[in-house]
């Protein structure tokens, strides 16, 4: 079993270093994550402007929605996860999403109206929660629903991270970009984490597509 507190080895070609702290059941953890950045980081943000573009425009059936607090839990158009979302009462109406698949991958998501932002630009972003950071982290532009933003992703733990958080502020060097109250993210969380485990269970005989490689395959068969 590990320790309450944890350190990765450092590497010798980390481009930074990147600190996170988060608070565990266990008594306060330290993390410190050496990661490499730079292409591999924008590559990886590209993969996940895929997965957002089925999130943003994903279906709005009630069966598949859930309000927590001032959360919105709601499955993945592609079936292969669950998103959170809430939306801010500012100029621009800035709205936050943020994705988590089956295999655990995940994706934020920052879109407002007012941002300049074009498709596929690529960006340094410093994302900093209430108890760590991430520095000169790479992200990628998008566009939707009338809004400009971009989207990229974290390590499999920035979930637990992200829950324990009470705010979220984004810079680009010296200039703020969004400072994102958390409140309820625990919560959230725990209810995203649950969507998604829902998605991983075994299909039911009656919920198998007839043709599962048709475009279509995400809808049941009809017997």
């Amino acid at each position: 079993m590990a320790s309450a507190s944890s350190r990765m080895p450092e590497r010798a070609d980390a481009d930074e270093e990147i600190t996170i702290m988060a608070t565990f059941p266990h008594p306060a953890a330290k993390e410190n994550i050496d990661r490499n950045r730079g292409r591999a980081n924008y590559a990886l943000a590209f993969a996940c402007l895929i997965a957002m573009s089925a999130t943003v425009h994903a279906a709005k059936r009630d069966d598949q929605i859930r309000e927590i607090g001032d959360w919105t839990v709601t499955a993945s158009r592609d079936g292969k996860g669950c998103f959170l979302t809430r939306e801010y009462d500012r100029p621009g109406k800035t709205t936050l999403l943020f994705g988590l698949d089956g295999d655990g991958t995940n994706h934020l998501s920052v879109l407002n109206a007012n941002w300049s932002i074009a498709p596929k630009d690529q960006l340094s972003l410093r994302f900093r929660l209430s108890n760590g950071g991430y520095a000169k982290h790479g992200a990628v532009g998008i566009a939707a629903d009338g809004k400009q933003g971009f989207v990229t992703s974290f390590e499999a733990k920035f979930p637990v991270y992200f829950a324990a958080s009470k705010v979220l502020d984004i810079s680009r060097g010296n200039v703020p970009v969004e400072q994102l109250g958390l409140d309820g993210s625990g919560a959230a969380v725990a209810a995203l984490r649950a969507c998604v485990s829902l998605r991983r269970a075994p299909a039911r005989a009656g919920e198998i597509p007839k043709d599962p490689f048709a475009p279509d395959f995400a809808k049941p068969s009809k017997r």
